[in-house]
């Protein structure tokens, strides 16, 4: 009598176990199609900021490699930086006077110039320039035309590279919202094929690894399921970062759904009552570096319109208990007065200072040196590999639907 009691209750466990494995595999197959639309619709999309974004992990070495005249400089055997008044006063002299000078970047290294991006107005709209200047001895090595605001394409391969993978070389205010929405709908693409790539049996290992000896249809499913699996950790907060960049008046009031978010391009300088003389980009940088003295300057953003603020972000900042050593201080052009701290390592800072903090780092691979950029650049190559690889798939299974009606009726 009990073998009987027994035989039915493991009867019963194994019936359970084959109805909820049928339930699981139903809605697998609705998860499946929501993946599939959504990689044939969007995966092109998927590829060209992947190869875009895999290119500007390295862009700062690529375009001193693509002008080497430009943007690099031979170190002096007991070289010292010129002071930055006379560095920006050399880039503004090789510009026309009306150029008004919006951005710089401090050289990465002892043999990489300084570059000076500035706005030059023309009858037709306004030309953005790139200027090199020498910071061992303040003299400009060239300039260098970048964007005409009538023309379609940028003038060098890197901006074209950047605006193709932030605006799809659309107007920003329509490649924004495209781009935001587009890595939205990618996200929910990832999260898709994560369920989907879930081993309902449990055969773990011919989840994550090739199978040996397959034929070609079984090496390209291996190689979509595998290469999203591996590079998802990676894919999402990108993408999500990608979001966050492009459409911050958007993703920003969500945040502060659950915490309270500072945005330091929303802050804004307050002009005087009577004219009064605006500081220089090189003095907002020295009140930057004594708020962090041991901090060396990276970007430099100017303020050529009358309420914009100058930010000045440093990197090689070690503070206990951050693991991010990057800063930016958000200063008034007037009065040089700090408006705002990007500091998540402050006492004051709030989770959502410090995820927003955060996002660029993570989205360039910046969070974790070399590695993380490596990581990055390998993230964004494997996305045609899974648009290819997926569209590839699709055309197996149709033409698989296709052959069994002429098959059984033979």
């Amino acid at each position: 009598m009990s073998s009987e009691i027994i035989g039915t209750v493991t009867t019963s466990r194994t019936e359970s176990t084959s109805g909820s494995l049928v339930r699981l595999k139903t809605r697998r197959k609705l998860w499946l199609q929501v993946h599939l639309w959504l990689g044939l619709i969007l995966g092109f999309l998927l590829s060209i900021y992947g190869i875009t974004g895999s290119i500007l992990v390295f862009h700062a070495e690529l375009n001193e490699w693509l002008h080497p005249d430009l943007l690099t400089v031979e170190r002096p055997m007991e070289g010292q930086y010129r002071p930055l008044a006379d560095i920006f006063a050399a880039g503004k002299a090789a510009m026309q006077p009306q150029a008004k000078h919006h951005f710089a970047t401090y050289p990465r290294n002892a043999n990489a110039a300084v570059k000076l991006n500035f706005v030059l107005p023309v009858a037709d709209g306004e030309e953005s320039w790139l200027v090199g200047v020498n910071p061992y001895t303040a003299k400009a090595t060239g300039k260098l035309l970048a964007k005409r605001s009538h023309d379609w394409l940028p003038a060098t391969f890197i901006n074209l590279i950047f605006e193709l993978h932030y605006d799809l070389l659309m107007p920003p205010e329509i490649g924004d919202l495209v781009v935001g929405v587009s890595a939205t709908l990618l996200i929910i693409s990832t999260l898709t094929g994560l369920i989907v790539w879930w081993p309902l049996t449990g055969n773990w290992r011919q989840a994550l690894f090739f199978k040996a000896g397959s034929g070609p249809v079984r090496l390209n499913y291996d190689l979509h399921k595998i290469s999203g699996f591996y590079t998802a950790l990676v894919m999402l907060p990108v993408l999500f970062s990608g979001i966050y960049m492009v459409l911050p008046h958007n993703v920003v009031p969500v945040l502060e759904l659950f915490s309270p978010v500072t945005y330091r391009y929303w802050f804004q300088s307050t002009p005087p009552a009577q004219n009064a003389q605006a500081i220089g980009m090189d003095q907002a940088v020295a009140i930057a570096m004594e708020q962090y003295p041991q901090g060396r300057p990276h970007w430099i953003y100017g303020a050529p319109n009358p309420t914009q603020t100058y930010t000045v972000c440093q990197d090689g900042i070690d503070a206990p208990g951050s693991l991010l050593q990057r800063r930016c201080t958000v200063i008034d052009r007037y009065s040089g007065k700090i408006l705002d701290l990007d500091d998540p390592s402050l006492p004051t800072a709030t989770a959502g200072e410090i995820f927003t903090h955060w996002q660029w780092p993570l989205h360039s691979g910046q969070a974790f040196g070399m590695t993380g950029r490596i990581l990055v650049f390998i993230t964004g190559l494997a996305c045609p590999v899974l648009f290819v690889t997926g569209v590839i798939r699709w055309l197996q299974k149709r033409r698989a639907k296709r052959a069994k009606p002429r098959t059984s009726g033979l």
